[in-house]
């Protein structure tokens, strides 16, 4: 069956899917209410987002054998996982201390499974050798990637749009390096965000929930791992990937921190919430983040075809983007 066939029948299936999640949301009241924080103001169910976990589970399911049980087995294992304890937490608000322990088990068992990252390559720069410390690295990386997801699902349309836009780059990335399992996880996670933006795209109908937004941000974590052993510089093309939920989360992090606020606490300081308080539309700031995270996937494929001409895009180009978008977002909640 043709590819983009596939494609689109995940698609719909998951908008039938997420439409179904909806109203098993309702029933069980699973609800996200509008706080201060919050940037809706209405109740809204949560939840959608298992349409996108069962897709792409039975996807995995449907071709792990091409990877090797072992390797697929992990993920689908462990994905799971992360998904359970996500939706227990939109059910129930779990501790944050029980959500973090279960993500190092989970990160410490993907290293023992995928192995860990040995070397990045740092454009302009060259090669560098991480050795034990990047057993370290590779551990952050993974939490941090599960938590720094959950935290860009806060408007419509962020969380899943980045998910379309990711999935699609991973989709070049993995044919390119003729790597079948990832590349198929990767169809399925763009077929199937795409299939919730249906619902999701503002305004929004229901959101995806911390079931599919953990389960999301441990794919594209463990993504580059299962493709290390393909060729190409697997934690590079992964953060380059995901640029932007990785800097918006941690550069805001670091701002708290330094300002003394109660870094658990929830906030709205994100750029792209700034962006919203001060006057943008949904769609807008969630467009740009898609447009930008395409972006970062036509870089990185380039670079994973050993085009050196792009490597400038990406060392500077992207974190000149990445400051005017920060300063302009201080400048709107300064009223300036």
């Amino acid at each position: 069956m043709p590819q983009i066939l596939i494609f689109i029948i995940l698609a719909v299936l998951s908008a039938i899917g997420v439409s179904l999640a909806g109203r098993y949301a309702e029933h069980r009241q699973v609800i996200a209410h509008p706080t201060k924080e919050s940037s809706h103001s209405v109740p809204i169910p949560q939840g959608g987002g298992l349409a996108i976990v069962f897709l792409v589970l039975v996807t995995g399911v449907c071709v792990g054998a091409e990877a090797g049980w072992n390797r697929s087995l992990v993920y689908l294992v462990l994905g799971a996982v992360m998904a359970w304890i996500g939706w227990r937490d939109d059910v129930h608000s779990l501790p944050a201390s029980y959500r973090f322990i279960v993500q190092g088990l989970v990160a410490a068992v993907s290293m023992f499974g995928f192995g860990y990252f040995k070397v990045v390559t740092i454009p302009l720069f060259g090669d560098l050798n991480l050795g034990i410390v990047g057993v370290g690295i590779t551990f952050l990386w993974i939490v941090g990637m599960i938590n720094a997801y959950n935290f860009m699902d806060g408007i419509d349309g962020m969380a899943g749009g980045v998910a379309l836009a990711g999935g699609l780059g991973w989709m070049m990335l993995a044919f390119n390096v003729h790597n079948n399992f990832v590349f198929w996880i990767a169809l399925a996670t763009a077929a199937s965000s795409l299939g919730f933006l249906w619902h999701n795209w503002s305004p929004a109908k229901i959101f995806m929930g911390d079931v599919s937004s953990t389960f999301l941000g441990y794919t594209f974590a463990v993504l580059p791992l299962l493709s290390s052993d393909q060729g190409g510089d697997a934690l590079l093309l992964g953060t380059l990937l995901m640029w932007l939920v990785i800097a918006d989360p941690f550069f805001t992090f670091l701002q708290r921190l330094l300002r003394g606020d109660n870094i658990l606490a929830r906030h709205r300081m994100h750029v792209f919430t700034r962006l919203v308080a001060g006057g943008y539309k949904h769609t807008t700031v969630s467009s740009l983040y898609i447009s930008l995270t395409l972006l970062a996937g036509v870089l990185a494929y380039f670079l994973s075809r050993g085009e050196d001409v792009v490597q400038p895009l990406v060392i500077v180009g992207l974190p000149l983007i990445w400051i005017w978008m920060s300063v302009y977002a201080a400048r709107l909640k300064n009223g300036k």
